[in-house]
Protein backbone atom coordinates (compact mmCIF):
# COMPACT_ATOMS: atom_id res chain seq x y z
CA UNK A 1 0.00 0.00 0.00
CA UNK A 2 1.68 3.84 -1.07
CA UNK A 3 2.10 5.94 1.67
CA UNK A 4 0.11 8.74 2.04
CA UNK A 5 1.49 11.92 0.62
CA UNK A 6 0.43 15.33 1.93
CA UNK A 7 1.51 19.17 2.26
CA UNK A 8 3.79 18.90 5.81
CA UNK A 9 5.42 21.53 7.92
CA UNK A 10 9.25 21.38 6.81
CA UNK A 11 10.94 24.68 6.92
CA UNK A 12 10.58 26.15 10.27
CA UNK A 13 10.06 30.08 10.38
CA UNK A 14 13.38 30.89 11.03
CA UNK A 15 14.37 29.19 7.84
CA UNK A 16 12.26 30.67 5.74
CA UNK A 17 12.78 34.27 7.32
CA UNK A 18 16.73 34.15 7.58
CA UNK A 19 16.42 32.99 3.52
CA UNK A 20 14.63 35.44 2.43
CA UNK A 21 16.52 37.68 4.74
CA UNK A 22 19.64 36.82 2.94
CA UNK A 23 18.24 37.66 -0.57
CA UNK A 24 17.16 40.61 0.02
CA UNK A 25 20.37 41.87 2.11
CA UNK A 26 22.82 40.46 -0.76
CA UNK A 27 20.81 42.09 -3.70
CA UNK A 28 20.49 45.27 -1.82
CA UNK A 29 24.23 45.20 -0.91
CA UNK A 30 25.15 43.98 -4.47
CA UNK A 31 23.12 46.91 -6.43
CA UNK A 32 24.65 49.54 -3.79
CA UNK A 33 28.35 48.37 -4.20
CA UNK A 34 29.63 50.98 -6.61
CA UNK A 35 27.53 54.06 -5.59
CA UNK A 36 29.30 56.08 -2.86
CA UNK A 37 26.31 57.98 -1.96
CA UNK A 38 24.83 54.71 -0.87
CA UNK A 39 27.94 53.78 0.81
CA UNK A 40 26.29 53.34 4.49
CA UNK A 41 23.49 51.11 2.64
CA UNK A 42 26.27 49.14 1.40
CA UNK A 43 28.20 48.76 4.47
CA UNK A 44 24.98 48.12 6.81
CA UNK A 45 23.77 45.41 4.99
CA UNK A 46 26.79 43.57 4.47
CA UNK A 47 27.12 43.81 8.28
CA UNK A 48 23.46 42.59 8.26
CA UNK A 49 24.60 39.67 5.65
CA UNK A 50 27.50 38.54 8.26
CA UNK A 51 24.58 38.31 11.22
CA UNK A 52 22.18 36.39 8.93
CA UNK A 53 24.89 33.62 8.27
CA UNK A 54 26.01 33.36 11.86
CA UNK A 55 22.44 32.95 12.29
CA UNK A 56 22.24 30.55 10.27
CA UNK A 57 25.38 28.42 11.22
CA UNK A 58 23.79 28.40 14.81
CA UNK A 59 20.40 27.32 13.85
CA UNK A 60 21.89 24.60 11.38
CA UNK A 61 22.71 22.84 15.09
CA UNK A 62 20.38 23.92 16.99
CA UNK A 63 17.38 24.75 15.10
CA UNK A 64 14.29 22.00 13.89
CA UNK A 65 14.70 18.59 12.22
CA UNK A 66 15.28 19.81 8.55
CA UNK A 67 17.08 22.94 9.36
CA UNK A 68 20.06 20.84 11.03
CA UNK A 69 22.62 20.39 8.95
CA UNK A 70 23.02 16.96 10.00
CA UNK A 71 20.00 16.02 8.27
CA UNK A 72 20.76 17.11 4.48
CA UNK A 73 24.88 17.21 4.34
CA UNK A 74 25.74 14.05 2.62
CA UNK A 75 29.06 12.88 0.98
CA UNK A 76 29.37 12.75 -2.68
CA UNK A 77 28.61 9.30 -3.29
CA UNK A 78 24.64 10.80 -2.31
CA UNK A 79 25.31 14.01 -4.14
CA UNK A 80 26.17 11.84 -7.83
CA UNK A 81 23.30 9.40 -6.75
CA UNK A 82 20.58 11.95 -6.69
CA UNK A 83 21.80 13.97 -10.14
CA UNK A 84 21.37 10.50 -11.39
CA UNK A 85 18.62 10.09 -10.20
CA UNK A 86 17.53 13.55 -12.05
CA UNK A 87 19.13 12.58 -15.11
CA UNK A 88 16.92 9.49 -15.41
CA UNK A 89 13.61 11.42 -14.86
CA UNK A 90 13.18 9.02 -11.80
CA UNK A 91 14.26 11.78 -8.76
CA UNK A 92 14.76 10.84 -5.24
CA UNK A 93 12.62 12.15 -2.72
CA UNK A 94 14.01 14.31 0.13
CA UNK A 95 11.40 15.75 2.64
CA UNK A 96 14.60 18.71 3.29
CA UNK A 97 16.80 19.61 1.16
CA UNK A 98 17.88 17.30 -1.66
CA UNK A 99 22.19 16.46 -1.31
CA UNK A 100 22.47 18.21 -4.66
CA UNK A 101 21.05 21.59 -3.14
CA UNK A 102 22.91 21.15 0.55
CA UNK A 103 26.41 21.54 -1.44
CA UNK A 104 25.08 25.00 -3.18
CA UNK A 105 23.53 25.95 0.51
CA UNK A 106 27.31 24.96 1.83
CA UNK A 107 29.01 27.14 -0.65
CA UNK A 108 26.58 30.22 -0.53
CA UNK A 109 27.41 30.68 3.69
CA UNK A 110 31.05 29.97 2.63
CA UNK A 111 31.10 32.91 -0.40
CA UNK A 112 28.87 34.85 1.92
CA UNK A 113 32.03 34.64 4.51
CA UNK A 114 34.73 35.55 2.46
CA UNK A 115 32.51 38.37 1.13
CA UNK A 116 31.69 40.20 4.88
CA UNK A 117 35.04 39.07 5.88
CA UNK A 118 36.74 41.03 2.63
CA UNK A 119 34.68 43.61 2.84
CA UNK A 120 35.01 44.60 6.75
CA UNK A 121 38.94 44.25 5.76
CA UNK A 122 39.08 46.41 3.17
CA UNK A 123 36.38 49.19 4.67
CA UNK A 124 38.55 49.51 7.64
CA UNK A 125 41.97 49.74 5.34
CA UNK A 126 43.17 46.68 6.76
CA UNK A 127 45.17 45.33 3.68
CA UNK A 128 45.92 46.76 -0.50
CA UNK A 129 44.01 47.01 -3.48
CA UNK A 130 44.24 43.15 -3.39
CA UNK A 131 41.53 42.71 -0.38
CA UNK A 132 38.70 45.22 -2.65
CA UNK A 133 39.92 42.75 -5.78
CA UNK A 134 39.44 39.74 -3.23
CA UNK A 135 36.02 41.37 -2.36
CA UNK A 136 34.89 42.66 -5.61
CA UNK A 137 35.43 38.59 -6.87
CA UNK A 138 33.84 36.78 -4.23
CA UNK A 139 30.48 38.82 -4.84
CA UNK A 140 30.27 38.25 -8.20
CA UNK A 141 30.97 34.07 -7.62
CA UNK A 142 28.34 34.80 -5.18
CA UNK A 143 26.15 35.68 -7.66
CA UNK A 144 26.88 33.10 -9.69
CA UNK A 145 26.41 30.42 -7.01
CA UNK A 146 22.85 32.40 -6.47
CA UNK A 147 21.90 31.68 -10.89
CA UNK A 148 22.68 28.25 -10.09
CA UNK A 149 20.80 27.84 -7.08
CA UNK A 150 17.77 29.42 -8.60
CA UNK A 151 18.24 26.76 -11.75
CA UNK A 152 18.46 24.12 -10.02
CA UNK A 153 15.27 25.18 -7.46
CA UNK A 154 13.35 25.31 -10.68
CA UNK A 155 14.24 22.03 -11.96
CA UNK A 156 13.56 20.17 -8.73
CA UNK A 157 10.51 22.11 -8.52
CA UNK A 158 9.58 20.53 -12.32
CA UNK A 159 11.59 17.38 -11.72
CA UNK A 160 9.52 16.46 -8.10
CA UNK A 161 6.52 18.14 -9.22
CA UNK A 162 6.43 20.77 -6.10
CA UNK A 163 6.97 24.25 -6.15
CA UNK A 164 10.00 24.54 -3.80
CA UNK A 165 10.01 29.12 -3.69
CA UNK A 166 6.21 28.47 -2.35
CA UNK A 167 7.39 25.94 0.34
CA UNK A 168 10.00 28.64 1.34
CA UNK A 169 7.17 31.11 1.66
CA UNK A 170 4.81 28.44 3.29
CA UNK A 171 6.81 26.27 4.55
CA UNK A 172 4.87 23.50 3.53
CA UNK A 173 6.28 20.16 1.46
CA UNK A 174 4.59 17.32 -0.21
CA UNK A 175 5.96 14.18 2.65
CA UNK A 176 4.33 11.68 4.58
CA UNK A 177 2.73 13.65 7.71
CA UNK A 178 4.66 11.93 10.36
CA UNK A 179 7.78 13.34 8.35
CA UNK A 180 6.46 16.57 9.22
CA UNK A 181 8.04 19.21 12.12
CA UNK A 182 5.13 19.78 15.17
CA UNK A 183 7.22 23.45 15.83
CA UNK A 184 7.93 26.14 13.45
CA UNK A 185 9.24 28.67 16.05
CA UNK A 186 8.26 32.29 15.27
CA UNK A 187 9.05 33.26 17.93
CA UNK A 188 12.63 33.16 17.24
CA UNK A 189 11.72 34.18 13.89
CA UNK A 190 10.11 37.48 15.36
CA UNK A 191 13.38 38.30 17.10
CA UNK A 192 15.76 37.96 14.35
CA UNK A 193 13.93 40.18 12.36
CA UNK A 194 13.50 42.80 15.13
CA UNK A 195 17.36 42.19 15.83
CA UNK A 196 17.69 43.19 12.07
CA UNK A 197 15.36 46.04 12.30
CA UNK A 198 17.38 47.45 15.46
CA UNK A 199 20.53 46.91 13.66
CA UNK A 200 19.55 49.39 11.06
CA UNK A 201 18.22 51.56 12.98
CA UNK A 202 21.17 52.37 15.13
CA UNK A 203 23.32 52.48 12.16
CA UNK A 204 20.96 55.13 10.46
CA UNK A 205 20.53 56.81 13.84
CA UNK A 206 24.93 56.94 14.33
CA UNK A 207 25.23 58.05 10.98
CA UNK A 208 27.24 61.28 10.30
CA UNK A 209 24.86 63.64 8.84
CA UNK A 210 25.74 64.70 5.16
CA UNK A 211 26.98 68.38 4.64
CA UNK A 212 25.21 70.83 2.52
CA UNK A 213 26.21 73.73 0.78
CA UNK A 214 24.47 75.48 3.66
CA UNK A 215 26.40 73.51 6.17
CA UNK A 216 29.67 74.27 4.73
CA UNK A 217 29.01 77.98 4.48
CA UNK A 218 28.14 77.97 8.05
CA UNK A 219 31.18 75.62 9.26
CA UNK A 220 33.24 78.13 7.06
CA UNK A 221 32.35 81.73 8.46
CA UNK A 222 32.28 79.85 12.32
CA UNK A 223 36.22 79.46 11.18
CA UNK A 224 38.21 82.27 13.27
CA UNK A 225 40.53 84.46 11.20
Amino acid sequence: MDAIVTKIKVWDAPVRVCHWLLVLTFAGAYLSAESERWRLLHVTLGYTLGGLVAFRLVWGLVGSRYARFASFIRGPAAVLAYLRSLWQGRPQHHVGHNPAGAVGIVLLLLASGVVVASGWASYNDLGGEWLSELHEGAANAMLALVAVHIAGVLLASWQHHDNLVRAMVTGRKKGAPQEGIGRTWPSVALLLVLAVLGFWYLQWHSAPVPETPATQAKTIAEQPG
